[in-house]
């Protein structure tokens, strides 16, 4: 029995948000081109001293999936110790890259040593070992630990790299013994890598290397179960480097066995894996006998079938064998495979032999449901193939529900009784945020498994949320949000439940979301069980303990000795940087030299407005990663088109996408329009600008400036330093926007609606988020070449566009240069947007429709994008004397930068 005061055994390590690595969690990918021996750009951007370009690496890493961020140093001509802690420095002031955990990876000890007096939460050390002896090992050992930091042991000892089995598993046993009896170590946080090898090299002494490892694996697991293994994967395919298909197929092959026999996590290209059942089968055959070294001849025989091996690509014909089968193997093939084309004919033939309708849902489409949750729990299956299969299950199920109905009726009649699901769940976007995407995966996914789901829409009061539940005595309610007010908001529905003696578990979920904020601020507001649920794909199995008797206690008892324990962390947490007070960090602006720069007028001042805006042309400007990542696909576009984990799944998303688009941009299912605006403008005080509106009257724009204590000559930033001072004297402006792609899109919704179709709603909620950023950036491109003109040439393509190439910038309201969200009041007025484009501000300030973009034009060359960070309090109150507010006022609007606890 457990109780909120056991702590688990589990490798716990942090960024800004906790990794806790039990014994479901999936293999874990790390992060490996912040690397400057594995990747040229990174190392490039190291070497000529562009540590904020390099930022982007990480960035791209940790928004590609990366969950372990490796950052390395190693290259001759740097002073690898100053490298690494300038760059770890910078990164700890990017919470959207410092949220996971970094790996210091070194060959030499003194750069590791360096990294860790930068890391604030709980990182790995790659590597430390026996090669120099024991004695060197325990002092290494001995200063890891005293940072906290997790490590990774390679297998060697004085003599040089394991290289057989026994070997590999002596030397971490040895290693293990000294780690966890004389350093103090707990298992939990080592990690082994016991060395993978090249294999079929045609050397006969290589041909066991992979079977070694994944034995040795089996035994390291066996020996010391609380520990990790590690490796690179990428070496196992060595010799065959060039034919990226056998490369590929290798990967899988070797991480299906490998990840089966315990390996946990590892350095390896998501773009050259396959999907196990799918590579093939002469091609996986012909790996396995080489990686489990099956037969004599494997490395011959794989050799020669490479030469043959053709690019993929080829049309394969329509296989419609499948309706030979029984009604009960279509039913299963077309949920498995998406497949609506019969499934009206299948479900009446099924119904027409079952005794009762509720059979047919209850057999064979809940048969062929639970192979599709085998699948996708597997990672053989991907979100878009499951909501897919949710509309094969919604059409067949309204086939039968008028016969279902039918039933119900004459079974209360005659039992008094009535059908029960596997559980009711309300799922709602709480008051003030319109965004809803992700919670509507999330009821697909939980639909598809049984569970009868409630969809109050978005913008959902908390009385309205509390009243359904009670009405329609729920088994769980579900809470989403993607802005920050949200947050606030969910703490009121929790306070709600609570006064309201409510006793049903509540989940929280959405982008701004995390595990810590729940922890913090909302569980302990209710004591009903608040979990935090990561992703659509967790929702499952976290719902399918909740509403499980033999389960729910065990779990609550978990999650609430694990919220108790990030609670207390952060309540006791000490500083781990240093702020510099307000006046300080004024001191040190951007330094632009005003006389040698003269603003460039806009060839177009005050408010253009665009009607209805040419969607053909806006969708050149797409993208399309951002899209891939709302349906949990991820990776870098176009790659992800050829990834062979996901590849597949991607590119028919992908050309789904693109054949709705071209039918809505055809037929004008969406309206799209904007309104932008140029105005004069200086910097006045410290971090304000004053705009004169197209009338004459006078805004004062208030803005954040960085506080966190940064190496010499690192300005503090504000986006006031990127006007010009009135003390100039020179006429400077300022650009403000809004643009909409959602005009209309509530029709089709609904016809979606009405036709089970889930997969079309999603799909166009995406693609018209995805149309909205686009033309934000096609209004940007058109303002600086155009109406501001002051880059007229300007000649970009949509690749430079996506990686800001371009002059200037356009920060948005509630972004990180700028966080808070009521200044986008006065940029509606200014533009008078509502007026102009018909988008409107709810009371958290979001944006209806939701598929809208707002923010602000900078032109001068030196503005760059950065993010505010933690601020300390004086900062608060004087934001508040500036805005006209009281300190809690500014501390409500303020609340996720502040440094101090409320």
């Amino acid at each position: 029995m457990t109780n909120q005061n056991t702590i688990f055994p589990y490798m716990r390590l942090s960024g800004l948000e906790p990794l806790v690595v039990r014994p479901e969690t999936n293999f874990i990918n790390i992060g490996e081109r912040t690397n400057v021996t594995g990747s040229k750009k990174f190392a490039r951007l190291i070497r000529e001293g562009l540590y904020e370009e390099a930022l982007s690496v990480a960035r791209q890493q940790v928004e590609n999936g990366a969950q372990i961020l490796d950052v390395n140093m190693d290259d001759a001509l740097l002073d690898g110790e100053l490298a690494m802690t300038t760059f770890l420095n910078l990164l700890a002031s990017e919470p959207d890259i410092s949220k996971i955990p970094v790996m210091i990876d070194s060959s030499k000890f003194s750069i590791i040593e360096a990294g860790l007096k930068c890391i604030q939460g709980k990182c790995v050390v790659n590597s430390i070992s026996l090669k120099e002896g024991e004695q060197k090992f325990i002092e290494q050992a001995e200063i890891c630990l005293a940072y906290g930091a997790a490590v990774v042991v390679m297998a060697f000892d004085e003599n040089g790299q394991a290289d057989s089995l026994e070997k590999r598993v002596s030397f971490s046993h040895r290693a293990y013994k000294i780690l966890t009896e004389v350093v103090g170590y707990d298992p939990q946080d080592i990690i082994f890598d016991p060395n993978i090898f090249a294999i079929a090299t045609g050397i006969e002494e290589h041909n066991n290397y992979a079977v070694e490892f994944i034995e040795a694996t089996r035994q390291i697991k066996q020996l010391m179960p609380l520990t990790k293994v590690s490796g690179g994967v990428s070496n196992i395919s060595f010799s065959f480097r060039g034919n990226d298909l056998v490369r590929e197929a290798m990967h899988s092959v070797f991480l299906y066995h490998a990840i089966k026999a315990g390996m946990d996590m590892g350095i390896v290209n998501a773009g050259m894996i396959q999907i196990y059942d799918e590579i093939e089968p002469t091609l996986r055959d012909l790996c396995e006998d080489a990686i489990l070294n099956r037969n004599p001849d494997a490395t011959e025989r794989l050799i020669a079938h490479a030469e043959t091996v053709k690019a993929k690509g080829k049309v394969i014909e329509k296989d419609e064998s499948w309706r030979q089968g029984s009604v009960e193997e279509r039913l299963s093939h077309a949920l498995v495979n998406g497949i609506t084309d019969y499934i009206e004919g299948d479900t009446e033939e099924a119904r027409q032999k079952y005794p009762k309708p509720l059979d047919v849902i209850e057999g064979p489409l809940m048969d062929g449901m639970n192979i599709v949750g085998d699948l996708f729990g597997a990672g053989k299956m991907f979100l878009p193939q499951v909501v897919k299969s949710a509309r094969v299950m919604k059409k067949s199920v309204a086939v039968l529900t008028p016969f279902i109905e039918a039933e119900k009726l004459k079974y209360i009649e005659e039992h008094g009784g009535e059908y029960k699901s596997a559980g009711k769940i309300l799922l709602a976007t709480v008051k003030g945020d319109v965004h809803d995407i992700g919670k509507n995966i999330v009821g697909v996914v939980l639909g598809c498994n049984g569970y009868e789901i409630i969809d109050l829409g978005v913008m959902v009061p908390a009385e309205k949320i509390l009243q359904v539940a009670k009405e329609e005595n729920v088994d769980i309610i579900g809470l989403s949000g993607l802005i920050t007010p949200s947050l606030d908001e969910m703490v009121n529905v929790a306070r709600e439940l609570k006064r309201q003696n409510f006793d049903v578990p509540l989940l929280i979920g959405g982008a701004t979301t995390s595990r810590t904020h729940t922890a913090v601020k909302i569980a302990p507001e209710y004591g009903y069980g608040v979990v935090h649920v990561l992703d659509a794909s967790r929702s499952v199995t976290v719902t399918g303990n909740l509403l499980n008797k033999a389960l729910k206690k065990n779990f609550l008892e978990e999650v609430t000795a694990e919220y108790h324990k990030l609670n207390e962390n952060f309540r006791n947490k000490r500083p781990v940087k240093q702020y510099l007070p307000l006046e300080d960090a004024r001191k040190q602006i951007s330094q632009i030299d005003w006389e040698k720069y003269s603003p460039v007028a806009p060839k177009k001042p005050g408010i253009t407005v665009f009607e209805d805006y040419d969607l053909a042309e806006i969708a050149k400007y797409i993208d399309w990663q951002p899209f891939f990542i709302a349906w949990e696909l991820h990776g870098k576009f176009p790659q992800i088109l050829s990834d062979d984990v996901v590849g597949e799944a991607a590119t028919k998303l992908y050309e789904e996408a693109r054949k709705m688009l071209d039918q809505l941009v055809k037929e004008k299912w969406l309206q799209a329009k904007a309104a932008i605006g140029i105005f004069p403008a200086n910097a006045i005080g410290n971090d304000s600008v004053m705009v004169t509106g197209v009338d004459g009257n006078k805004v004062p724009l208030h803005f954040l400036r960085q506080q966190v204590k940064k190496a010499p000559g690192q300005p503090n930033f504000c986006l006031a330093d990127f006007i010009a001072p009135e003390s100039t004297g020179k006429q400077d402006y300022i650009g403000a926007f809004a643009v909409t792609s959602g005009i209309g899109i509530e029709k089709w919704l609904e016809h979606f609606h009405k036709e089970h179709d889930d997969y079309s709603s999603i799909m166009l909620k995406a693609l018209a988020d995805r149309l909205a950023e686009a033309f934000a950036e096609l209004m940007h491109e058109r303002v600086r070449k155009e109406f501001w003109s002051y880059v007229p040439g300007e000649a970009l393509n949509n690749d430079q566009l996506i990686k800001e190439e371009y002059t200037g910038i356009r920060p948005a309201p509630g972004y990180p240069a700028c966080p808070e969200h009521t200044e986008k009041y006065k940029l509606f007025d200014l533009i008078r947007a509502t007026e102009n484009t018909g988008i409107t501000l709810t009371d958290s300030l979001a944006m209806y429709p939701a598929s809208s973009v707002s923010g602000w034009y900078f032109a001068n060359p030196q503005a760059k994008y950065f993010g505010i960070g933690k601020i300390e309090k004086d900062q608060v109150i004087n934001y508040a004397e500036r805005k006209g507010w009281t300190v809690e006022e500014a501390e409500k609007w303020l609340r996720p930068n502040l440094e101090y606890d409320m």
